[in-house]
């Protein structure tokens, strides 16, 4: 058996059985301290709703849609170790299987088999659908955003806080994103996504609460293109498990021993 089979053997079993017990709850990383800012307090709780602060392995599947017309569906699974390293993993389909792309900070990779080094992307670029890199690799609105609170609105027969988020600086997957979060429970509800020229780009629909990963969390994402009606990509979350993965796994030396 070649070395590259057994070492992604080794990684494919630390994933699927769980490392160590599940990790201790790690901050949320923001660019300043959530002290006494609402605004700030109300992000950092909803971040934590769509996912967990402990490291945590889950499946995606995206299906595309056009005119309600089911497309392309891809599926992918992402492992996160806090807030600031994500590998996202292609498993479907067939033929891209075995793609990776490593997220640390906000430097982020895609390592592929047939190619000898690994390429950097930028977070905004468009990974499939309506779906961004950045969508997939880094949900950290926390640390990604300065947020003012605007107002509220009912939204969904919900009365939600209403929060502009301003990009910390120009490696963040977008410019600009208005965010509604509910008022009684502090969760997601709906962002819209804005370009540097203020163009909205798309809207995304946080629904399908239920327990997962330890709590109760949105488990379908709905994002729709703004600029062309009828495209839609709808993300499904699966099998969320809390894992301690090691710091050693999120490099790019460990990923090319996957090649």
């Amino acid at each position: 058996m070649s070395h590259t089979v057994r070492a992604r053997r080794r990684f494919m079993s630390a994933i699927a059985l769980g490392l160590v017990a599940p990790g201790l709850a790690r901050a949320v990383d923001t660019p300043g301290s959530v002290g006494d800012d609402p605004a700030r307090r109300i992000v950092a709780r909803a971040d934590e709703i769509r996912f967990p602060r402990e490291s945590f392995v889950t499946d995606i599947t995206v299906t595309n849609f056009s005119d309600g017309e089911p497309g392309e569906q891809r599926k992918f699974r992402i492992l996160s170790r806090g807030t600031e390293n994500t590998i996202v993993l292609t498993l479907e389909p067939a033929s891209e299987r075995g793609q990776a792309l490593l997220m640390r900070g906000r430097d982020l990779w895609v390592f592929i088999p047939s190619v000898s080094q690994p390429v950097r992307l930028s977070l905004s670029q468009r990974l499939t659908g309506q779906v961004a890199n950045g969508d997939l690799a880094r949900a950290n609105f926390a640390g990604d955003y300065n947020p003012t609170l605007v107002g509220t609105e009912t939204l969904a027969d919900e009365s939600a806080h209403v929060l502009d988020l301003a990009a910390a600086d120009r490696g963040v997957t977008y410019a600009r994103v208005k965010y509604w979060v509910a008022e009684k429970n502090g969760r997601p509800l709906q962002a819209e996504f804005y370009a540097l020229s203020g163009r909205l780009l798309k809207t995304a629909r946080y629904e399908d609460f239920r327990e997962i990963g330890g709590r109760v969390r949105p488990t379908r994402l709905v994002m729709e293109d703004a600029l062309k009606k009828g495209e839609v990509s709808v993300l499904k979350y699966e099998d969320m498990m809390l894992r301690d993965l090691p710091e050693r796994m999120f490099t790019r030396e460990y990923l090319r021993r996957l090649e």
